[in-house]
């Protein structure tokens, strides 16, 4: 039977990942006694049901992600879960006890806090891990096909990474907004992307991927263009956007960073180059933010976004899991259970 003094302990401690340096995931363990969070102003506490695992999550072990944190820290940054405590200055908080679904530092342990203006309700009938994605993966795939993207029924959408969460949220929301599909994959992973409405899948490290591309556009090259995939695919990108009109919104560099310069934009590609970075989007243009945010959850009420159907982790798996990720051999998406 525990003391007073170890009940105390244990009340204001907690299991969670540590990234312990920017070496990569290898570095990544776990800690059982790290020090529970309390929510700051405009902030909710959080206990974790389901924390998602992102390829952001990798690229914040290397130290690469811009603005990331500095090692050590608690790692993971989405997560869903049940509000247990509320900071000062919270317009209109949820009562306790209600479950959200967000983003904060430190997802990867069994509390943490969230900005209270980011969070959205868990869907009723829906668990934590089945949130998941829903400010993150969806938010950033509606972000890149509507407002960036400006994507109209009857464009053609190029999506790479199809396979990945972002990726199969943006081809069912593309083929939702009457658009028509190119997806890249690894082979693999084809049948996964086709079964989302995807009208063509092709490999993505194939050597021919822009010519197949044109051929299959009868030429005109594509519309929008949702780029995460980076150096490997960036040229191809560039390649086959129709010119001037075309949209190449970019959010990710999974393969490594690509480079274009101001003489390629004039002489050479025309297309429209945008960046994307959801965490930067809602605080630079919360109201822009928060209109996508009502939309994801028109799009849940109407059957568009369905609960989602992540493979479930113990939290100690997490760093075989962020190696996995890293090389790619995982498809949709993976959550970590802090209290396994």
């Amino acid at each position: 039977m525990k003391t007073n003094e170890e009940q105390q302990t244990s009340d204001r401690t907690m299991r969670a990942l540590i990234q312990r340096s920017h070496r990569g995931p290898k570095d990544l363990s776990l800690a059982t006694g790290h020090r529970r969070p309390a929510p700051g102003p405009g902030e909710y506490l959080i206990r974790v049901g389901a924390a998602g695992v992102n390829f952001a999550d990798v690229m914040q072990t290397y130290g690469t992600y811009g603005g990331g944190p500095q090692a050590p820290y608690a790692a993971g940054f989405e997560a869903a879960g049940e509000i247990v405590g509320i900071g000062t200055d919270v317009e209109h908080p949820l009562p306790l006890g209600t479950h959200v679904i967000g983003a904060g530092p430190g997802a990867f342990a069994q509390y943490m806090t969230m900005p209270a203006a980011g969070v959205l309700p868990v869907p009723a009938g829906w668990s934590d891990a089945e949130a998941l994605g829903m400010v993150l993966n969806w938010a950033t795939a509606l972000a890149a096909l509507k407002p960036l993207g400006e994507v109209t029924s009857g464009d053609v959408v190029l999506i790479h990474a199809a396979a990945g969460g972002v990726g199969q949220a943006a081809v069912r929301l593309a083929r939702h907004y009457g658009a028509r599909v190119i997806a890249t994959a690894s082979p693999a992973k084809h049948a996964t992307v086709r079964a989302l409405g995807a009208d063509e899948v092709l490999d993505s490290r194939h050597p021919g991927l822009a010519a197949e591309i044109t051929r299959l556009t009868g030429g005109a090259g594509v519309d929008l263009v949702l780029e995460s995939v980076g150096k490997a695919t960036f040229a191809t990108s560039l390649s086959v956007t129709k010119p001037f009109t075309g949209r190449i919104v970019v959010f990710g560099a999974a393969s490594g960073d690509a480079t274009v310069t101001t003489h390629d934009l004039v002489f050479t590609h025309h297309a429209q180059i945008k960046g994307l970075h959801i965490g930067a989007l809602a605080t630079e243009a919360p109201t822009l933010y928060r209109t996508l945010l009502t939309e994801i959850e028109a799009l849940v009420t109407n059957g568009v976004y369905p609960p989602g159907t992540p493979r479930i982790h113990p939290l100690a798996e997490g760093p075989e899991v962020l190696r996995q990720l890293e090389a790619g051999a995982t498809h949709g998406k993976h959550a970590l259970d802090p209290w396994r």
